[in-house]
C-alpha cells in the first residue's frame, strides 16, 4: 500500500536525512531554551495582552522534533535489514545518553527523568511485538510481553513518559494512513499542540535516504544527541554560571 498521499508524488522533496535535519535542529533550539531560556521574558509580540516570549516560541519549535523522530523510527523498523542491530543501536545510546542528560537538567549525576532514546527504545520494542502478534500462534506470550513493555514506560519516566509509547504505536498502526496518522497523532499530543507542526514536512517526505548513508553519518546523529547536551551543560554551568 502507497503510504505517502497527503502531498502528490512529485511535491513530495523532503529526503530522511532531510528530516533528521529538522528534527536535530528543532530539539536543539528546544534544549537550549529549556536549559538556558528558562527563566527568560523577552516578549517578541505582544497582541491585545497577549504575549509571544522568546523562550515560548523555542519551545513551541522543539514541540516538532519527537514525532518527527518518531516517524523516523517507525520507518526505520520497516526497512532496516538488522532488527535487532537496530534495537541495539536504540538501547546503547539511551545509556550512553542518560548522564549528559542528568547533567543538562540538573547539573548533577541525577534527574528523575529518563532520556527520550529509553521512549524509543521501548516503542521499539513495542513495534516488535505488536509484529509477533500478527503473525505468531502464542499471542497470549506476546501479549503479556507488551503489557511488560508498557508498564516499563509508565515507571521507567523516561521523556514523553507512557504517552510517548502509545505515540510510536500510533504511528505503526497508521502508518499507511497518513491522514488518520496526522489528526490522531496531533490529537493524541493535544497538550503540546505545536508538534501537529511536526506533519507538514513528513507530509512532503518522499521516501528516500538521502545523504546520510555511510555508517559514520548514521552513528554521528545518534551521537550528537548526547554531544549537545553537554555543550549545554558546561555552558550553563561555567558561562552563566547556572545550577
Amino acid at each position: 500500500m502507497e503510504s505517502y498521499r497527503l502531498i502528490p508524488e512529485k511535491y513530495r522533496f523532503l529526503n530522511n536525512s532531510v528530516l533528521k535535519c529538522i528534527a536535530l535542529i528543532t530539539m536543539i533550539i528546544d534544549h537550549v531554551a529549556s536549559v538556558l531560556l528558562h527563566s527568560d521574558q523577552t516578549v517578541l509580540i505582544d497582541v491585545f495582552g497577549l504575549q509571544l516570549t522568546l523562550y515560548a516560541l523555542m519551545r513551541g519549535i522543539g514541540r516538532i522534533a519527537f514525532p518527527i523522530y518518531v516517524f523516523l523510527l517507525v520507518e526505520g523498523f520497516h526497512h532496516t535489514h538488522n532488527r535487532k542491530a537496530y534495537g541495539t543501536r536504540l538501547l546503547v545510546f539511551a545509556l550512553i545518553s542518560e548522564i549528559p542528560w542528568d547533567l543538562e537538567h540538573s547539573g548533577s549525576f541525577f534527574f528523575w527523568k529518563q532520556n527520550v532514546f529509553f521512549t524509543l527504545f521501548l516503542g521499539y520494542l513495542g513495534l516488535c511485538l505488536i509484529e509477533r502478534l500478527k503473525k505468531e500462534d502464542n499471542r497470549f506470550k506476546n501479549t503479556l510481553l507488551l503489557l511488560t513493555v508498557f508498564l516499563i514506560s509508565v515507571f521507567l519516566r523516561a521523556d514523553y513518559g507512557f504517552a510517548g509509547f502509545g505515540f510510536i504505536l500510533l504511528f505503526g498502526l497508521f502508518r499507511n494512513y497518513p491522514v488518520y496518522r496526522a489528526i490522531a497523532g496531533t490529537c493524541f499530543l493535544s497538550e503540546t499542540w505545536q508538534a501537529g507542526f511536526a506533519f507538514i514536512p513528513i507530509a512532503f517526505y518522499n521516501g528516500k535516504r538521502g545523504f546520510v548513508k555511510n555508517r559514520f553519518l548514521k552513528i554521528l546523529f545518534y551521537v550528537l544527541y548526547p554531544l549537545h547536551m553537554l555543550v549545554l551543560f558546561f555552558i550553563k554551568k561555567y558561562v552563566f554560571g547556572g545550577y
